[in-house]
């Protein structure tokens, strides 16, 4: 396979000498608990950030993001603060991330055949606090954390940093995503891919709370 694409969950080990992996939705479950802390933050200052937004821009680091929200809103916030503000708020629910098992067995049948690594759009600090909560930590050779690249997905930089700190070749890699922007960091890294959304979707808590106004909710 020369050119990078989309797989599905039916792939093969054998093929490849490197695997991938996003965290927040992709190994964890933590998307629900991410949007709660975004409006944690956001209704503090004033913005709106609807969830269907939220989901366009996964994989963001949350400074980048608070910037887009504030200069869309033309409001100037600190965004250090904030971003502390996002973070404390998600790691107060930390302990509840549950893993996405389909990935995590993924995990488990690379670990020791070939390098795995975690290429994610958060701080380091909350990738390895979240790692630790569902149990995989010690599969892991690498992080890529947002820390350590200038340049975020959709572009490749992360991905590329990744395989580099490996030491195998990009298009040896397979990488597992939820996002559109990872995926299409993924492409331009020219890597292959799985989409987690193929097989697991996270929890809305719009739906949630429409279905509980509607009286369908627990």
């Amino acid at each position: 396979m020369n050119n990078p694409q989309k797989l599905t969950a039916d792939w093969r080990l054998q093929d490849y000498t490197a695997i991938l992996f996003d965290c927040d939705g992709t190994l964890a479950d933590t998307m629900p608990a991410h949007y709660r802390a975004w409006l944690h933050v956001t209704n503090h200052h004033g913005l709106r950030f609807d969830e269907d937004y939220f989901y366009a821009l996964g994989g963001r680091p949350t400074r980048d993001i608070l910037a887009t929200l504030a200069g869309e809103a033309s409001i100037e916030i600190d965004l250090d603060q904030a971003s502390e503000m996002k973070e404390q708020a998600f790691l107060e629910q930390v302990a509840h991330v549950k893993a996405i098992d389909p990935v995590i067995a993924a995990v488990r049948r690379a670990h020791g055949h070939v390098p795995v690594a975690v290429v994610t759009g958060g701080y380091r600090d909350v990738c390895e606090k979240i790692l630790c909560q569902i149990g995989v930590r010690e599969y892991f050779d690498v992080i890529v954390a947002s820390e350590d690249t200038s340049r975020h997905k959709p572009d490749p930089d992360p991905f590329l940093e990744a395989a580099s700190r490996l030491g195998v070749q990009p298009e040896g890699c397979l990488v597992w995503e939820d996002s559109d922007l990872g995926v299409e960091s993924a492409r331009r890294a020219g890597m292959h891919w799985i989409d987690v959304r193929s097989f697991h979707q996270p929890e809305r808590l719009t739906e949630r709370a429409t279905e509980t106004d509607a009286g369908g909710g627990p």
